[in-house]
Parts: structure tokens; C-alpha cells; sequence
């Protein structure tokens, strides 16, 4: 799945089946589901979903563990805003 089709997607009212769970978790943010999001990332020990969840920490307001996350995940998908930045996870994950 593209990023295009990822976006498409968000019309539906559950995530694509296989989806990869950070992409799922970004479904689930793009949709309001917060909660739904981080519990789809929250166990996760990979670089690409402890990324997934400093975007979900820093989203929530939380920053001290949002850094916690993104030095965990060691790679700087972090933007100036929100939207850019679920948009940069979508475009690197949807292209895997």
C-alpha cells in the first residue's frame, strides 16, 4: 500500500487488513482514536513503532516522554508540525 492508498483508506471505518501496526496505529490517529493508536504501538520494541509512539506522546502534550521515544527510536522523523510529521511516518512506512 502507497501513501496514497494509505490516505484513501481513512474513508473506510476499520484499518485495512495486513496493515503494518504503525500503520495502523496512524490509521487510528488520523480518526480521532488516540487510545486505539498508542495501544496498537505501546508494546512495540522496533525503531519504526518507538517513532510512531514519540508522535503520539508529543501529540498528547506529553513531551518528556515523547523525547523518551523519539531517543529510543533514533531516527528524526520529528517536523515543525504535527500533520507534516504523521505525514513523514505515513510516506517512510507506507513505502516499506
Amino acid at each position: 500500500m502507497n501513501a496514497q492508498e494509505f490516505q484513501a483508506s481513512l474513508g473506510a471505518a476499520e484499518p485495512p487488513s495486513g496493515l503494518a501496526p504503525e500503520l495502523t496505529a496512524l490509521w487510528w490517529d488520523a480518526k480521532g482514536e488516540w487510545a486505539r493508536a498508542h495501544a496498537e504501538v505501546d508494546e512495540l520494541e522496533t525503531p519504526n513503532a518507538m517513532a510512531v509512539h514519540a508522535y503520539l506522546h508529543r501529540k498528547e502534550g506529553v513531551e518528556w516522554n515523547a523525547s523518551y521515544w523519539y531517543r529510543r527510536a533514533g531516527r528524526a522523523y520529528r517536523r515543525p508540525t504535527l500533520e507534516e510529521e504523521w505525514r513523514a511516518l505515513v510516506d517512510a512506512f507506507a513505502a516499506q
